[in-house]
């Protein structure tokens, strides 16, 4: 089943629960534009690499110019994934993820978070949560992914089952 989920309500978005996602759902979040000062800001307090730095020194490089830290690209998806309507009741709490950088993110760029849920499993042994797999691609606004994603995200159901007998689960 592909569906897109927008998780919204006349008074805006509403929290969800494991019984509440489906493999397929897909997200979309909002845009956010990122700009040359917060690239070197960023960079000078958390990755202070040349490349994120300084254009001049960049150019020299593989980056062939200024580049956004992949922490940065990160830590927007992260921001983009929370504000969006992927809204996870109690929070997007992770339990693994894996990430790649295929492109840069560039001064100027206009990135965008696209989400869909790969797998949902019902834990086993904690019966109050479960955990969703959901693949999130970053693209800037020329459609070039820039950060690919694959996290598990751990989601507390609406309703408590009985654990179920057997090998231990989620």
């Amino acid at each position: 089943m592909t569906q897109h989920l927008t998780n919204q309500t006349a008074y805006g978005l509403v929290p969800l629960y494991l019984e509440d996602i489906e493999i397929g759902q897909r997200f979309t979040s909002d845009r956010q534009r990122v700009d040359l000062d917060a690239i070197t800001t960023f960079a000078a307090q958390f990755d202070p690499q040349p490349f994120h730095l300084d254009d001049e020194a960049a150019s020299a490089t593989l980056f062939g110019g200024l580049a956004a830290s992949g922490w940065h690209t990160a830590a927007i998806t992260m921001r983009l994934l929370v504000t969006g309507p992927l809204r996870i009741a109690g929070g997007i709490v992770g339990a693994g993820a894996e990430v790649s950088w295929p492109k840069p993110t560039r001064p100027g760029d206009e990135l965008v978070v696209k989400s869909e849920v790969m797998d949902v499993v019902r834990s086993r042994s904690r019966s109050e949560r479960g955990i969703v797999t959901v693949r999130s691609e970053t693209l800037n606004q020329h459609g070039e992914v820039v950060q690919t994603m694959t996290a598990k995200l751990v989601v507390p159901c609406r309703t408590v089952a009985p654990a179920l007998p057997g090998r231990a689960g989620a």
